[in-house]
């Protein structure tokens, strides 16, 4: 082998060895701030945890009413939705970038999340939204629109219950369970009644955010994907994964990828 092979080989033995090891951890230091579901809590993402890169942090937020937060009022609006979320993620944030991922109600109160940070001149570099095709979306499907347009929370048990079974996500046992659907309820109806008591909140709203969009194909307003395009100036990138509403949880890999791939890419 002659000195020059040598030295190339050494060269390329730093370059794949210590130093990338190096640079893995540079690219892979992130912050990933995740928004639960209607009726979620800061464990609703626990399923995907495994499969998250070990050098981004994890952190679930959790609204008040439930989990770790059980003992404080529900909140009832968007406004102090997106400020409770603003104000725990001001309270983590550090000096390295961070993406925003929320699925479902946490999709549609993410977009207004990012706005603020914007706003705050800290902007993520990503929001990936799922189970969700944005803002003004009429879901073509929803057997209850002539009843009570927007109005789910509204319902009486027998219906409301019809429409998270629709949902899924929801075990059985909390619909079929008095007790249990007691106790799940108030929290689920003021989810609800966040996102349904101002469906015009999102009016004219633009982030300067890239979105990562993805849905379930039995999801009905699943071909309504591309609405996320009208809310960011920065593109849109989406994809239809198969499964229903929460098709999340068969897909925890494939979602972890699109984060891992996403800090990777944008802050190498």
């Amino acid at each position: 082998m002659s000195d020059k092979e040598t030295s190339e080989m050494k060269m390329k033995k730093v370059a794949l060895g210590t130093n990338d090891r190096i640079y893995m951890r540079h690219k892979f230091k992130a912050q990933l701030f995740l928004l639960h579901f209607a009726g979620g809590s800061c464990y609703s993402f626990d399923f995907l945890k495994p499969d998250i890169h070990p050098e981004i942090e994890f952190i679930p937020l959790e609204l008040p009413g439930r989990g770790k937060r059980f003992g404080e009022d529900l909140l009832k609006n968007k406004q102090d939705t997106i400020d409770d979320y603003v104000k725990q993620i001001k309270s983590r944030r550090n000096d390295r970038p961070y993406l925003i991922y929320g699925h479902s109600m946490g999709a549609i109160i993410g977009l207004s999340v990012v706005k603020e940070m914007e706003r705050l001149k800290d902007d993520p570099i990503m929001l990936i939204v799922s189970g969700n095709a944005g803002p003004g979306v009429e879901d073509p499907e929803d057997e209850f629109a002539g009843m009570l347009p927007g109005k789910c929370y509204l319902m009486n048990d027998p219906d409301f219950k019809k429409v998270l079974h629709k949902l899924g996500g929801i075990p059985e046992e909390v619909l079929e369970n008095e007790d249990l659907y007691d106790f799940f309820s108030p929290i689920i109806r003021a989810d609800f009644g966040v996102l349904e008591d101002d469906l015009f909140f999102e009016n004219e709203l633009c982030i300067n955010t890239p979105i990562w969009a993805l849905m379930g194909d039995r999801e009905s307003k699943s071909c309504e994907i591309q609405n996320w395009g009208n809310f960011t100036n920065a593109g849109l990138a989406n994809k239809i994964f198969e499964g229903d509403h929460f098709f999340i949880y068969k897909h925890a890999q494939g979602l972890a990828d699109i984060i891992n791939k996403s800090c990777e890419v944008l802050s190498g």
